[in-house]
């Protein structure tokens, strides 16, 4: 395809084996045209058994295409000249959708002011802002994905460069999980113009240098499928699409399983077959399925967002003080004053490490038992359940603390106990840094949304630590925000937990996230 500047962009063609003209479905992505993103959608060829032609184009300056890579920041400009370029094609009979997940989520949102749409998208694992959806989460940068992440972008960047060291020092540490401690020195020696080097450069706790893009008018108002993972770092982007689009006065499609980035657990290429033959082929089979379906993450069936859950919303914490070194002792209270004061010492030596959840290389439903008994968790339980509850919406942790050094991490999980065992639902990560931090002071912890039932006999827990190494870097407690492993200047930190007026709340989905 070529470009307005002389750039041209390798793209893959597919098509049904009939003659005819045919709609047309557009994949723009960095990692190679062939892969297609088949680790989460069926093959091309199967949409082109259906009737589909379908286009996968590698972005300026990935794959085969030329061009210098800068990211997000190119694809307006390039998404708006392929567009209008697979509507021109002679096999194409001028209706055009988009779809793809995570990189290639964001590409179909991302097209000049005044340039053609798509007739319809199934965006992915995907947000607009830059901060908030793509690197960083309650002030921490997200660690060992963001930084992963970027050094994967780095190996195609020397790759193309002919650098073959590079490529295989970039990969091995990856493979060997050194790019936790290196992986900084490689991106600045590797890549340092690259997109992903430049978010750890920012503020995650300012808004200032970050990106946060808009949508041409009038394209949150086309037919769109949206799709987001309960274990997905991207969920809140896509949560915050759907009401972007609700405020335009559209009501897109929504799917969220109980999925990671990379694992979604059988697919959704049906009803995203369906959702195309219904808005480029004019073809019924679209309404058997649920405009919004959402898996639960307890055992109950999928169900709409909007499904409310049982009371309480809200629970008090106490504990007589021991809730760190007795796992069991701590309590979550409905209806009930909460009280106490627990004190939780985190010594960077053995940092609490972060498991599974929506930040995890390891991302998922894990078990969290081991964790829980360590004596630098603090956790909450409820009793054993007399009712069903269903969880559905935003959980949030307001409490008072204070801490004895000059910067802290608050990082939590919500749990179930089923039959003896801790199954860690939702996490959230929480990062202070300066002198107000030795100051007794409200502070609020976000944690990532679910919908979860839970069945009488078992108990709802709140863990609490201090650090989730390596999803976020370990706090140093000297105010300094962190972008590597631990060192010989980190600290010990107490954290005092004032109890007396702490909440845990389940907040609506429709609530601001930030």
């Amino acid at each position: 395809m070529p470009c307005p500047d002389g750039v041209r962009l390798a793209t893959r063609v597919w098509k049904p084996t009939r003659p005819g003209r045919w709609p047309l479905l557009l994949m723009r992505q960095p990692y190679g045209r062939a892969i297609a993103s088949t680790v989460t959608y069926a093959h091309p060829r199967w949409y082109a058994s259906q009737g589909y032609a379908v286009a996968v184009q590698d972005v300026r300056g990935r794959g085969d295409s030329t061009g210098e890579f800068r990211g997000f920041a190119q694809e307006a400009a390039d998404g708006a000249v392929a567009l209008a370029w697979v509507r021109s094609l002679a096999y194409v009979n001028g209706r055009v959708g988009t779809y793809g997940f995570s990189y290639q989520g964001l590409t179909q949102l991302l097209l000049s002011p005044g340039s053609p749409l798509p007739d319809a998208l199934a965006p992915a694992m995907a947000g607009l802002d830059e901060q908030l959806h793509w690197a960083s989460e309650g002030g921490a940068h997200w660690w060992a994905l963001g930084l992963g992440w970027a050094l994967q972008l780095a190996a195609e960047t020397v790759r193309r460069a002919g650098d073959e060291n590079a490529w295989r020092r970039l990969r091995l540490s990856l493979e060997g999980g050194t790019f936790l401690r290196d992986g900084l020195a490689l991106l600045e020696q590797h890549d340092p113009g690259g997109m992903g080097l430049g978010w750890l450069r920012l503020d995650p706790a300012s808004p200032a240098g970050w990106r946060r893009h808009q949508p041409p008018e009038g394209l949150l108002r086309k037919p769109m499928l949206l799709v987001g993972g309960w274990h997905d770092p991207h969920l809140g982007g896509v949560l915050d699409l759907r009401s972007r689009a609700q405020a335009a006065g559209a009501d897109p499609w929504l799917r969220i399983g109980a999925w990671s980035h990379l694992n979604w657990g059988g697919g959704l290429d049906r009803l995203q077959l369906a959702f195309f033959d219904r808005h480029l082929r004019d073809r019924d089979g679209l309404e058997a399925h649920p405009r919004e379906a959402v898996a639960d993450l307890g055992a109950g069936p999928w169900r709409g967002l909007a499904a409310g859950g049982a009371e309480p919303r809200q629970w008090a914490l106490r504990s007589e003080g021991l809730a760190a070194i007795d796992a069991g002792e701590g309590r979550l209270l409905a209806g009930i004053e909460g009280g106490g004061v627990v004190w939780l010492v985190h010594d960077p030596w053995r940092p609490v490490p972060g498991r599974g959840g929506h930040l995890g290389l390891d991302a998922g439903l894990v078990a969290r038992t081991d964790l829980d008994a360590r004596a630098d968790v603090a956790c909450f339980t409820t009793t054993p359940l007399a009712e069903p509850l269903l969880l559905a919406g935003r959980p949030e942790l307001e409490l008072e603390l204070s801490a004895d050094q000059d910067g802290f991490d608050l990082c939590g999980a919500l749990s179930v106990i089923r039959q003896g065992s801790v199954w860690q639902l939702s996490t959230g990560v929480l990062r202070a840094l300066g002198p107000h931090c030795r100051r007794r002071q409200r502070w609020r912890l976000k944690l990532q949304p679910l919908v979860a039932s839970l069945v009488p006999g078992e108990q709802l827990r709140l863990s609490l630590a201090a650090a989730a190494w390596p999803q976020v870097c370990v706090n140093p407690g000297s105010g300094e925000a962190p972008l590597g492993p631990v060192g010989p200047g980190h600290r010990v930190i107490t954290l005092q937990l004032q109890l007396a007026e702490a909440w845990l709340r389940l907040l609506p989905f429709d609530s601001p996230a930030d």
